[in-house]
């Protein structure tokens, strides 16, 4: 216990007390200047709750945690399959995929803001190649620009899926599969009879972490876009730091960002529960 005290001192100061204050601060009216402050209870829920840019941007941050977890695995899985083969650039392949889950997001998203705004890279290929009519402002459409900022999400963090994947492509025996292929079976039926269930562990993995990505997402969404245009791509955690930062409403913004740690909590609970028992039946 003596070993792990200055650890658990830490951990209380640095975790546990800050999460206890904002859940404090989450009842009050307190602008985040002032030396005091008012208790409101339950009425920055209430306004959490009715409040329809607060609404809005829950939907947007539920559909950005819906489409990018299964964009994520799927291109995350595809790569580790292709990159699991003999092929002699399979190593140079895998760092090239990995590097941008280790960048800075804010720097990734600057550079995709160029790469989207309406003389930047993507209209100039679409121009080049004769393909005009397709050329769109990405980040100005309403309708197109939180499906811009998902796909620079999934081009960032799909090499991160792609490493969990690999080990779990590595860990699987080659007896089993080449038991499978004496037995008759085609390598899209090896794959998916054979190797599929015996990643249910990665899957757990990545579905989780993807997703928790996803409900967390800022700096990308901040970078990029503001929220905007108007509050398109308003996420939960863009709308907590507006209000909390640039609103003064620090009480109303610590509500919102309790709400959205509970929605992490729950749905990874969930997620874990289930994924857990398809693990157990593979196995």
């Amino acid at each position: 216990m003596w070993f792990v005290l200055p650890a658990l001192a830490l951990y209380i100061l640095a975790m546990l007390y800050p999460l206890a204050s904002g859940a404090v601060l989450a009842f009050t009216d307190w602008n985040g200047l002032s030396a005091g402050w008012n208790f409101t209870w339950f009425d920055n829920f209430v306004r959490v709750a009715t409040d329809p840019s607060a609404l809005r941007a829950l939907l947007n941050q539920l559909l950005i945690a819906i489409t990018f977890p299964i964009l994520q695995n799927v291109a995350g899985l595809g790569l580790a399959v292709a990159l699991n083969s003999r092929i002699k650039s399979r190593f140079v392949l895998r760092t090239i995929f990995f590097t941008p889950a280790v960048l800075t997001p804010v720097i990734l998203a600057f550079l995709w803001q160029y790469i989207y705004s309406n003389n930047g890279t993507l209209n100039s290929v679409l121009e080049l190649v004769g393909l005009d009519a397709l050329k769109q402002s990405w980040l100005g459409d309403p309708k197109l620009a939180l499906w811009a900022i998902i796909i620079v999400i999934t081009w960032q963090y799909t090499g991160y899926s792609m490493v969990i994947y690999l080990a779990g492509l590595q860990g699987v025996p080659k007896e089993i599969l080449e038991a499978a292929e004496v037995d008759g079976a085609s390598k899209f039926q090896s794959f998916f009879k054979v190797t599929f269930p015996l990643l249910a562990p990665s899957v757990t993995i990545n579905i989780i972490l993807s997703s928790v990505i996803g409900l967390k997402v800022f700096d990308q969404v901040y970078a990029m876009t503001g929220g905007g245009p108007g509050d398109a791509t308003q996420t939960l955690t863009v709308y907590q730091y507006l209000r909390a930062f640039n609103y003064g409403e620090f009480g109303y913004g610590t509500a919102v960002a309790l709400v959205l740690a509970l929605i992490v909590s729950l749905v990874s609970a969930l997620q874990y529960k289930f994924l857990r028992r398809n693990e157990e039946a593979a196995s």
